[in-house]
């Protein structure tokens, strides 16, 4: 914990208001969820005047009313409907409570019903009126997500299911309310996220690293409470301790490091990101210090939020103990401490001075940091270690694939993708060998089993073009970390992407070129939406290769949230994907394809098909490449463990996100469609859907499994070839190694082995370490995950 914790002066004043607030509201005697003892020991303004220690006493208050309401929420649903395991009455609930955030203040509302809608309705109307229309819909998002997402936990409760880390991580931001805390900050500091950068990835980054900081903390202090007490499934030590097959105690020790690793992560990107950000939209002075006066919200609030896990008895203290692994006793609710604990004035805060204040970090964490910053590169790995994937669908391959590839080959020639860019030095990334290495038609193939030549052909170009595109950006722009150059080629991409699906200007090379031809042919008789829905999946893509890219430029390996998350990006899955959805398009609402349940179906196939590439791809990757970004090296850099660990770990989570696909195809869909009341033809559209991403999953691994592209043999042809003239690459040095002919990020070095600062992820699996993982030192598992 980097911050100190500052307590707010008008902490007494907040908690006679807030309880005389909540009894106004029907919350205490007669509620039977709270009496005015519960709410005095959980003193939630204690917490509130920790986690916003500079707002005025009005402020302090209103804020402290929020947070009555929210936990008097989560209380009365336990209550209410999680014990009785009503889901029926709990939507119906739910279904009622938008009602009560109107977007126009002055609109009418429902008689409330409840002390939850009592609450909201008083609490919309003191707040949105000083805020923006902006600020006031993300913020009734994200609370309709902290309320609707009752259901997930709900759901997880009935079929006695523990989420696998992945699932639980994205969940848990919604139903744990951190985001939710986030806008409150905003109200709290008086400074509103601008909202041309609300939702930019360095704003999204510093939400979600603050979030899952927060739920992490509170997982660690609550699993006593929710584990023996509660029946509780949707806990971060329990999802661990389950994936992992390991201790309680094992599974708070990597809870804690995943929280650390989060706090990094706000860090990195606060200090690293925010100012490019603020340069690229040229926000004036006034709105940069809201945006960094938002930011110190967000890092008072982890100081608060734990100063009182530390102090309320609703998690330390009296029946519930220390409050479970890793937690201390704290001086008890009931002192009502009005001065914050004393701390030096030496320990600075504020950002980029956690390095400045010794005490509040730690060896561990320190460790952690100079590993993610220390790996080295081009060490030798070996052909790629492959376990055995768990794949429950059937391969089917497309009839046409034959026609399918002379037709690529032939595109390939015209578009000037088979040879160096003039003028371009790096970019002979592609020669015919090693597109015919690739064998894209086989992965559209699988892909598109069902889909006509002129559909095979073009998932063939698009999945050509982002595997090209995927190759030339490192090769081009990595060597001399020409993060300018690559902004500005991806400015250039847009152009060839009209919305109007107009004329395109002249292409410079190859990648103009290939785009401005694939676009025409899809985009054309597309609608308006499905073409924006195109392009931003084509742009995220492209922007996520500028993220791989000032990385490598901080040699920095990835937190793992943020890799998993990122990935999903990078490999081009929305692309793809968003060609599938677009078949359906028409005959399915549009809040559907983002509802939760389709989101978990669409992220738990994204994981997969990612993860499965990165175990094929990392001898080509870290042995060749240089690379930092692949999932078996960040799980290796986050656990200090070996190369066949790091394969076993990501090979379980491969399996554990392959049967949440299956699970929340059989589970949650008949529930979805019930709940939005889909007709036959709806519901045979996304049933078609959910086949074509097993298609799409199945279609995948037997295109790895096939193809050259990953195997030693190619990568050493293509690290050994001849540049063609023009290229502008270096030439040979007497070894027969070409360094940046198309391999990858940075020139191979002439050497292998690891060496120096960084070289404990090369080290075997320490005794003891996830002794209960069933992993073996000396390969990959392929024992089935346990859920």
């Amino acid at each position: 914990m980097p911050y100190p914790a500052r307590l707010n002066p008008h902490v007494r004043a907040a908690r006679e208001h807030s309880t005389r607030w909540a009894r106004a509201m029907g919350m205490l005697e007669g509620s039977g969820i709270w009496e005015q003892d519960d709410l005095d020991a959980h003193d939630y303004a204690l917490l509130c005047a920790y986690t916003h220690p500079d707002c005025s006493d009005a402020e302090l208050s209103l804020v402290t009313d929020w947070y009555v309401w929210v936990f008097f929420f989560d209380d009365h649903f336990l209550e209410t409907f999680k014990r009785s395991q009503d889901r029926a009455a709990g939507k119906a609930y739910l279904d009622r409570l938008p009602a009560f955030m109107p977007m126009d203040p002055a609109a009418g509302l429902p008689e409330p019903a409840n002390p939850v809608e009592a609450g909201l309705a008083d609490l919309w109307a003191r707040t949105v009126p000083s805020m923006s229309p902006d600020w006031r819909a993300r913020f009734r998002e994200s609370t309709e997500q902290l309320l609707n997402e009752s259901l997930w936990e709900l759901s997880n409760i009935n079929i006695d299911r523990v989420p696998n880390p992945v699932e639980y991580i994205e969940m848990r931001r919604k139903v744990g309310g951190a985001p939710w805390s986030a806008g409150l900050v905003e109200h709290a500091v008086g400074a509103e996220v601008p909202e041309v950068i609300a939702g930019s990835r360095p704003m999204r980054v510093l939400r979600d690293a603050f979030a899952d900081a927060v739920h992490l903390r509170n997982d660690l202090f609550s699993y006593q409470r929710e584990i023996e007490e509660e029946g509780e499934l949707s806990n971060g030590v329990l999802v661990l301790e389950t994936f992992l097959c390991c201790t309680t105690q094992e599974a708070a020790d990597s809870v804690n490091e995943l929280l650390t690793s989060r706090l990094q992560q706000f860090e990195d990107t606060a200090l690293t990101e925010l100012g490019p950000l603020f340069a690229e939209h040229g926000l004036d002075p006034a709105a940069c210090a809201g945006v960094l006066a938002y930011v110190k919200g967000l890092q008072d609030w982890q100081s608060g939020g734990h100063e009182w896990h530390m102090r309320s008895s609703r998690y330390m203290n009296g029946a519930h103990g220390a409050g479970g692994p890793g937690g201390t006793n704290g001086p008890d609710a009931t002192d009502r401490p009005d001065e914050a604990p004393a701390w030096s004035p030496f320990a600075l805060s504020g950002l980029g001075v956690s390095a400045a204040s010794p005490p509040p970090t730690t060896g561990r964490a320190e460790a952690a940091r100079t590993r993610r910053f220390s790996h080295v590169p081009f060490r030798k790995t070996g052909p790629s270690l492959l376990p055995d994937f768990f794949m429950p669908f059937t391969l089917r391959l497309n009839p046409h694939l034959p026609t399918a590839r002379d037709h690529l080959a032939e595109w390939a020639h015209r578009m000037g993708i088979l040879g160096p860019q003039p003028g371009v030095p790096g970019s002979y990334v592609w020669d015919e060998r090693r597109m015919l290495a690739a064998d894209l038609p086989l992965c559209a193939a699988g892909i598109h089993p069902d889909g006509s030549l002129d559909e095979l052909d073009l998932a063939s170009g698009w999945l050509a073009w982002g595997t090209y595109a995927d190759d030339y950006y490192p090769a081009v722009f990595g060597p001399t970390h020409d993060l300018a150059g690559a902004r500005v080629c991806n400015a250039r991409l847009g152009a060839f992407m009209p919305l109007d699906a107009g004329p395109t200007p002249a292409p410079a090379n190859a990648l103009e070129r290939s785009l401005a031809d694939l676009w025409s042919r899809t985009a054309g008789p597309m609608e308006d939406s499905a073409r924006h829905e195109l392009r931003k999946a084509i742009e995220n893509m492209t922007a996520s290769w500028l993220w791989e890219l000032a990385n490598h430029a901080k040699n920095r390996i990835p937190d793992p949230v943020d890799y998993i998350e990122m990935r999903r990006h990078t490999f081009g899955s929305d692309l793809t994907m968003s060609l599938c959805r677009l078949a359906r398009g028409r005959r399915v609402p549009p809040e559907l394809s983002r509802s939760g349940p389709v989101r978990s179906l669409e992220n738990a196939a994204m994981d997969y098909a990612t993860l499965l590439n990165d175990v094929f791809s990392y001898q080509k990757e870290i042995e060749f490449e240089g690379e930092v970004h692949n999932g078996v090296l960040v799980v290796q850099n986050f656990f200090d463990c070996d190369y066949p660990t790091g394969v076993a770990v990501v090979n379980d989570l491969m399996t554990s996100r392959m049967r949440q696909f299956e699970h929340v195809a059989a589970h949650e869909f008949p529930v979805l469609y019930d709940d939005f009341g889909l007709d036959p033809e709806a519901r045979a559209a996304m049933d078609g859907y959910v086949e074509e991403l097993r298609d799409w999953m199945s279609g995948i691994l037997n295109w790895h499994r096939e193809v050259p592209r990953y195997r030693e043999e190619e990568l050493v042809r293509v690290q050994r070839r001849p540049v063609g003239n023009g290229a502008g690459a270096l030439t040979g040095t007497g070894t027969g190694i070409v360094p940046g002919a198309g391999t990858g990020a940075r020139p191979v070095a002439p050497w292998h082995g690891p060496t120096g600062l960084g070289t404990s992820a090369a080290r075997v699996l320490a005794p003891g370490r996830f002794a209960n993982h069933g992993v073996r030192a000396q390969g990959p598992t392929t024992r089935p995950a346990r859920r």
